[in-house]
């Protein structure tokens, strides 16, 4: 009750900041619908939920000129659950983003919580239903170095199409500079229909023992009538390509393997735009290199209605076949899903 108040309060006094300050603004989404997942070892389930194609949100983003070229900004960002109301992350009070920094024609240093560079490549670049829908590549490429708390990060100004970041975590464990630290860093370039980006993302385990290495190279290409996308993925380490909700059994009833400590991840996708509608559809290939050979594919299929410039609905179905002991599961933007199979339907406004 006390954090809800916290919040409560902290969001009013933005709110009447943003209303007398130009350089602050109010931004977010809401987005609800209902989703069927089936093929779970405890049953189909049926739920009307929060975040399926996008996490719902609420920000705050503010950015005050100090002259020379300098801005001094930031990102407050926290996640709702539109179904009940509460906070997502853990109840976090700004768990997607909490962040501030400069900005210049050098570059943008930012302090806080953070996406790491390797999401942003895997969000931005990599998956054509955008780390949504029941087509969600997270379902089985790693999203283990989606946020990176106790953060400084760098981001370059833009070179002719080209830029890069480069993050660390501090780990924050006493007697130890390495244990727990993240580091990740990612390069691009950009020019007109082309998009192509590397992104690396490391994490050290709190014991200061072992560390997942998670490398992804994504591109897309706009031919006008189709954007077409292609990423390649390597895993390695303890970790690196954990099962979404930590199973312990597969979909299909029968006790799971560890999720994979060495791993390659093939995705191909397309999005068709014709008028206010949008087509998506994607394959994602896991290839367990252990001698579990726990593989795993993903088929999806999606389609979105555009009812404005901020308002649309959305469909879509994902199937996974896991080989063995594999036991990864069908989800959306913010959940990991029960079983092998999920359809959902529902509606997203942006403001």
């Amino acid at each position: 009750m006390k954090k809800s108040l916290l919040v409560l309060a902290v969001l009013g006094t933005f709110a009447s900041a943003a209303s007398a300050q130009s350089a602050i603004t109010v931004y977010g989404i809401a987005d609800a619908g209902l989703v069927s997942e089936r093929g779970g070892s405890a049953g189909s389930v049926s739920k009307l939920t929060s975040g399926i194609q996008s996490g719902s949100r609420l920000g705050f983003r503010g950015r005050e000129d100090l002259g020379g070229g300098l801005a001094a900004i930031f990102t407050l960002e926290t996640g709702l659950a539109i179904d009940t109301g509460g906070f997502n992350q853990g109840g976090l009070a700004f768990g997607r983003q909490s962040f501030v920094g400069l900005s210049s024609g050098f570059g943008t240093v930012t302090l806080g919580r953070q996406y790491t560079p390797f999401y942003l490549v895997l969000n931005d670049v990599a998956d054509p239903f955008g780390v949504g829908l029941a087509g969600a590549s997270t379902n089985l490429i790693p999203s283990t170095g989606t946020r990176m708390n106790n953060t400084i990060k760098y981001a370059t100004p833009n070179f002719a199409g080209f830029n890069g970041e480069i993050a660390y975590g501090f780990g924050e464990v006493a007697g130890s500079t390495s244990a727990g630290r993240a580091a990740g860093a990612s390069v691009g370039y950009s020019n007109g229909p082309l998009n192509v980006r590397l992104g690396y993302h490391n994490l050290r385990n709190t014991t200061d023992t072992a560390s997942a290495r998670n490398t992804l190279l994504a591109a897309n290409y706009n031919f006008n009538v189709a954007k077409a996308y292609l990423a390649y993925g390597d895993n390695k380490g303890p970790g690196s390509s954990p099962y979404p909700i930590g199973a312990t059994s597969t979909p299909y009833g029968v006790a799971a393997g560890p999720g994979s400590d060495d791993s390659r991840d093939l995705l191909v996708g397309v999005t068709v735009p014709f008028g206010q509608s949008t087509l998506l559809a994607s394959y994602i290939r896991k290839d367990d290199r252990s001698a579990l050979n726990n593989d795993a594919h993903q088929w999806a299929i999606g389609y979105t209605y555009a009812l404005s410039k901020r308002t649309n609905l959305y469909t879509s179905y994902a199937r996974i076949k896991n080989d063995n002991t594999a036991a990864y599961t069908v989800g959306s933007a913010i959940e990991a899903g029960s079983g092998d199979k999920a359809f959902n339907i529902g509606v997203r406004h942006v403001f």
